[in-house]
């Protein structure tokens, strides 16, 4: 039998390095990288400003505080990355901030994270809507993932953080 695992996010205010990313053809690329725009990311520390422009004088108008968090990287700016999470907000997070570690956050409540690839076998854990988990691998349907010390494998439907069909090694 599998175990539940859960996790908080919080996010309060007002209104580097992982797997090689290359842009697909006809992709837009980022001006300051040359990495595709857009490309998820995870947040590396525990707590970021979102900023309204790219700048250190700018307003905080959000303050991310899961580390982990995935993020897609709609925009670059010098030292400077437009982020939005998975409501669709967002604003300008400096560049120092964020890693390449693909992450993703569980949408589906319960979802089981199977041994193996196969709906039918056994179960390792259930992951709580809101669990964010470490993308070891992907491909085209089934990814990888270890969250709260558990690993397994569960399919891309209910979560955010990859693009359909998208495929990771």
């Amino acid at each position: 039998m599998g175990v539940a695992l859960a996790v908080s996010l919080s996010v309060t205010g007002s209104a580097g390095a992982g797997p090689a990313v290359r842009a697909g053809p006809g992709q837009e690329v980022g001006p300051v990288t040359r990495l595709p725009i857009p490309r998820f990311v995870s947040l590396k520390t525990d707590e970021a400003n979102v900023r309204r422009g790219p700048s250190m004088s700018q307003r905080i108008d959000w303050v991310y505080k899961a580390r982990g968090m995935p993020l897609e990287v709609i925009g670059e700016y010098g030292n400077w990355r437009r982020v939005r999470d998975r409501d669709g907000v967002g604003g300008w997070v400096h560049y120092s901030l964020l890693s390449g570690v693909r992450t993703v956050i569980v949408e589906e409540d319960m979802l089981p994270l199977y041994q193996r690839r196969d709906p039918q076998g056994p179960v390792n854990a259930y992951l709580e809507a809101g669990v964010i988990a470490r993308v070891e691998k992907c491909g085209p349907v089934w990814c990888r993932l270890s969250a709260g010390g558990k690993r397994g494998w569960t399919t891309h439907a209910g979560l955010w953080g990859l693009r359909a069909g998208e495929e990771l090694d």
